[in-house]
């Protein structure tokens, strides 16, 4: 987070006023109110929208808006927070720990985009800060996990709800209990990281992760059922630097901060630079394939172009030759134009490709050739300009062939009966590219190619993410709205159509699936895909605690799968998740790459 509210904001603009039920917004408050008579046991002030006077506090935390205090002579209610934020546009001189009296009016304050599905934060917007001693020691920090107080083990549980307009439970609601500490000082102790650094958040496990469930295999956090983990913390740099962190590292010790919410989650904003110890995370490498083996990956080149810094296409280039040793074939996903995010009307991608190639070589690597399909001028998502598209890498040493019969960007490919077998009409070809399913999203593209003589189709996706019209977690309605599985959900009914179109010319065709489906492989779209079709995710036999590919917010998912048919899905085979991107900070692309190994057919 870049402090309480973006600079230059108004905050007519964004200040909510909810009077008192009963009461008219313009009732007078209290002489004196304490701050846990502002914060009151609830998420919305029972003061929003009235005038409150000589409340008083001690300055905690101070950003370029205003400043947290804290109540020194705390309740012995859990429900009710003891500190607030006072946005103070009188720049008032004050300074962490000056006692201050303040008045204003109380407001809650929703930020960031879809800020309607957010909590609110309570605020005083002061008219007037008096300073009445100077030094005053800062009130103990809360510790937050074994040792102190430990968030319940539900983020909200119950039917549907709006958590505004639930009864408080600070006991079992991890969302009323995050609450309940909105602005005050908070401790976490020898925290470790379930999370790499990502736009100045780390998020972290108290206690070294004691206590907590579902860890993997190496020191995340594995997501079940898409319900993110309490006892997770979101450390953020609003106010103080945070090192460069990945999974497994350490901030040895107690590290304090004002606990705040925005962008649709719970932040520690730590108030001094933490020291981070090396937790010795290794990058994998996968066994390169036998003989008689044929390796399929699946990867993401997060926005190559031909001026990609040369380090980070070194960086893939290494990832491909070395850390996946050379697969056969990958599905790619995040390849831009020849002019990257300049919207100049270029869709052509060869020179993007011929970097990574040239890269691949350079490092060792063997010959890669490379297909796929322009896409129509900013019509498939993603960055304007840079037109992302899917497509093929494969080697052309290992006795893989691909069959060019190339489509165009919007020519639908059919499977076509062949000599008791199947092809594609286009090679490559994209899938229902018409379909509403995939509106402003990449199209799947499929190949025809021959392993050794024998065919092979194989289809390239990546689905719909799910960003902003998704509600967060840590949100206002509970369970949170999730639309764009819905989307998702569109397009696994698209593409299984397509699946069975090649099935049912040829029962025993050889289909491959494979790339960023967004989706865990329990997730509703992916099993409709497999149930429709009768394909096999193999990502899914991988060990429980090893099944990620991506790790968002501290939490670790499979997002990306290798999906075979039965024919294939019947021959010896080995499947692997290659960790070497998601869990750290200094990384190439977004997610790591799952591979399969596949014994050729006697």
């Amino acid at each position: 987070m870049r402090g309480a509210r973006e600079a230059g904001a108004v905050l007519a603009a964004v200040m909510v006023t909810l009077p008192l039920a009963g009461t008219p917004a313009s009732a007078g408050a209290p002489a004196a109110p304490r701050i846990r008579d502002v914060q009151g046991g609830g998420h919305v002030s029972p003061l929003a929208g009235r005038p409150v006077a000589g409340v008083t506090g001690v300055v905690t935390a101070r950003d370029g808006t205003g400043f947290w205090m804290q109540d020194p002579a705390p309740d012995r209610d859990d429900a009710t927070s003891e500190a607030v934020f006072v946005f103070d546009r009188t720049s008032a001189r004050v300074a962490v720990g000056d006692a201050v009296r303040v008045d204003g009016r109380v407001g809650e304050y929703r930020a960031g985009p879809g800020a309607a599905a957010h909590l609110s934060r309570t605020e005083i917007d002061a008219t007037a800060v008096a300073v009445t001693a100077r030094g005053v020691p800062l009130p103990p920090p809360v510790v937050l996990g074994p040792g102190g107080r430990k968030a319940p083990p539900a983020v909200s549980p119950g039917p549907a709800h709006d958590v505004e307009r639930r009864a408080f439970d600070v006991k079992r609601n991890a969302v009323d209990f995050y609450e309940s500490l909105e602005g005050m000082r908070v401790r976490v102790v020898d925290a470790v990281a379930a999370g790499p650094s990502r736009w100045g958040e780390v998020p972290v496990l108290p206690a070294g992760g004691a206590g907590t469930r579902d860890r993997t295999a190496r020191g995340g956090l594995l997501q079940r059922a898409g319900t993110p983990s309490p006892e997770r913390v979101l450390l953020d740099d609003a106010l103080a630097p945070l090192p460069a962190m990945n999974v497994g590292d350490r901030l040895p010790g107690a590290n304090d901060g004002v606990l705040d919410y925005g962008r649709g989650d719970f932040r520690l904003l730590l108030t001094a630079a933490p020291r981070r110890q090396d937790g010795g995370l290794p990058r994998e490498t996968a066994r390169a394939q036998r003989p008689g083996e044929l390796a399929i990956a699946t990867l993401d080149l997060a926005g190559l172009h031909p001026d990609t810094p040369a380090e980070r296409l070194l960086v893939l280039a290494r990832d491909i030759a070395e850390g996946l040793a050379a697969p056969d074939l990958i599905t790619i996903a995040g390849l831009q134009d020849n002019s990257g995010p300049a919207d100049d009307g270029t869709t052509e991608a060869d020179q993007s490709a011929a970097e990574l190639i040239t890269a691949i070589s350079a490092v060792g690597g063997p010959a890669y050739d490379w297909r796929s399909i322009a896409p129509r001028d900013n019509a498939d998502g993603g960055e304007t300009g840079a037109n992302p598209r899917l497509g093929f890498l494969f080697r052309t040493d290992r006795g893989l062939t691909f069959v060019d019969r190339p489509g165009a960007a919007n020519a639908p490919v059919r499977a076509v009966p062949a000599g008791g077998g199947v092809r594609l009409s286009h090679s490559p070809g994209r899938v229902a590219p018409a379909d509403p399913a995939w509106r402003e999203t990449r199209k799947p593209v499929a190949g025809e190619l021959t392993w050794r003589g024998r065919p092979l189709i194989v289809v390239a996706g990546q689905w719909y993410p799910a960003i902003t019209d998704d509600q967060p977690a840590f949100g206002r309605h509970q369970p949170p709205a999730r639309p764009s599985t819905a989307r998702r959900d569109e397009q696994a009914r698209v593409l299984a159509g397509f699946v069975n179109s090649v099935r049912a010319a040829d029962r025993n065709a050889a289909v491959i699936v494979a790339g960023d489906l967004n989706e865990p492989g329990d997730g509703g779209p992916v099993k409709r895909l497999t149930g429709e079709t009768g394909l096999r995710d193999l990502t899914g036999e991988v060990p429980e605690p090893r099944r990620y590919t991506s790790v968002a917010g501290g939490h670790a998912r499979a997002l990306d799968h290798i999906l075979v048919s039965p024919p294939l899905a019947a021959r010896r085979h080995e499947t692997d998740i290659v960790h070497r991107t998601a869990e750290f900070a200094d990384r190439a692309g977004e997610r790591d790459p799952a591979l399969v190994r596949i014994e050729a057919a006697p």
